[in-house]
């Protein structure tokens, strides 16, 4: 089989293995949506290349250090390593970004707009986000891992449902019981979140 037929779980085991061509076709694979997302938040070239380099260099050393244990689930794996570096970014900036949603009945981070305002507003923004990112770690494994896809790497879900091997209509489910569940944790810990 040739590298390019394998999928990503398979040229993982490969590149461990000591096949380096086999993370050339991951990089060349994924690269596009991880690039897109990372320049979707930040919104600046050099910042998204530096952000993309540090993640796929994280990536590399972890696959190379022995600790990637998601088997099977390699972009999401990888979008979270973006999107915790993208948080970095943000945080040492002291803003954070906008999340937009198309087509969802109830999007969590429409509450959390980022905008032009006075220090105080910065950080309870701030600390709405880092709130609701800590109730999404809270959610199951399936709920949170489609709404990772979703909502941070921007992946349509078809796409979801290919990547995570089920049907589209388990995807939409899982996404609406993650939104449901999101919810209602906020309102267990009674969580204010900024507008």
């Amino acid at each position: 089989m040739r590298y390019e037929q394998m999928d990503d779980q398979q040229l993982v085991t490969a590149y461990i293995e000591g096949k380096e061509y086999c993370f050339e076709v991951l990089l060349t694979r994924h690269k596009a949506k991880v690039y897109s997302y990372i320049y979707k938040m930040v919104k600046d070239q050099v910042i998204s290349e530096d952000i993309f380099q540090d993640t796929f260099i994280k990536v590399i050393r972890t696959l190379k250090g022995g600790k990637y244990t998601e088997e099977g689930k390699f972009l999401p794996w990888v979008m979270r390593i973006s999107h915790n570096l993208i948080i970095d970014h943000f945080r040492k900036a002291k803003k954070m970004p906008m999340y937009e949603n198309k087509n969802e009945d109830f999007d969590i981070f429409k509450l959390i707009k980022i905008a032009d305002t006075n220090a105080e507003d910065r950080m309870m923004k701030e600390q709405s986000y880092k709130n609701i990112n800590r109730l999404i770690e809270k959610l199951p494994k399936e709920q949170k891992e489609v709404l990772y896809m979703r909502h941070f790497a921007d992946m349509s879900f078809n796409e979801i449902a290919e990547q995570t091997n089920v049907s589209i209509n388990t995807a939409l489910g899982r996404m609406r019981y993650a939104l449901i569940n999101l919810r209602k944790l906020i309102e267990k810990h009674q969580l204010q979140l900024v507008d």
